[in-house]
């Protein structure tokens, strides 16, 4: 079993904003391979299936972001699952606009949902896409984050996601994480 983390905030007055990338990969994910959100488990909205003959479980922490952890952990106790069988998507303000970069550990570089993945998960050692949403030019963090994307700016972010989800495909169909590094990066 493969687990895919989206990291974002719940509640309507989040929906779309950059915070937000994660949870927009993964609901466009599940929306092309045909899986619904239907249970929420242990804080959190999941759906599986079967893709490629593996068996996939989306998560979306119901927690906010900067508890994403609290929600994971005890999803991989219960399926028996250990940091190399799960990917986590999020947003990633030092890099450009839709580009996407793909990592298999590494610090928390200021975001805070990585920071909680990584205190309750145990380790830095899991993969993760990073969908770059830019830094802000003249708003602050919080409201840029916040924000959603511009008219400009979608179109961009578009081409990242589905960039992102091109390598969540090609993790599932079991090509190594290093030659998707090397592809995506």
């Amino acid at each position: 079993m493969k687990m895919i983390i989206g990291l974002g905030n719940i509640g309507p007055q989040y929906k779309k904003t950059r915070h937000n990338t994660g949870f927009m990969v993964v609901d466009s994910f599940a929306e092309k391979n045909n899986l619904t959100f239907t249970t929420r488990k242990m804080e959190a909205k999941l759906a599986s299936g079967f893709i490629n003959g593996e068996k996939v479980l989306l998560v979306k922490p119901t927690t906010f972001m900067n508890e994403s952890g609290r929600a994971v952990r005890p999803l991989m106790d219960f399926y028996k699952l250990t940091p190399e069988d799960i990917i986590v998507v999020h947003d990633d303000m030092d890099l450009p606009l839709g580009k996407i970069r793909l990592r298999q550990k590494g610090s928390a570089g200021g975001h805070n949902g990585i920071r909680s993945l990584i205190s309750h998960v145990g380790t830095e050692n899991f993969k993760r896409i990073r969908v770059g949403v830019e830094h802000p030019a003249k708003s602050t963090v919080v409201d840029y984050v916040l924000g959603k994307f511009t008219k400009e700016q979608q179109p961009l972010f578009d081409e990242g996601k589905d960039e992102a989800i091109g390598a969540l495909e090609d993790w599932i169909s079991g090509k190594s994480f290093s030659d998707l590094m090397n592809a995506y990066n």
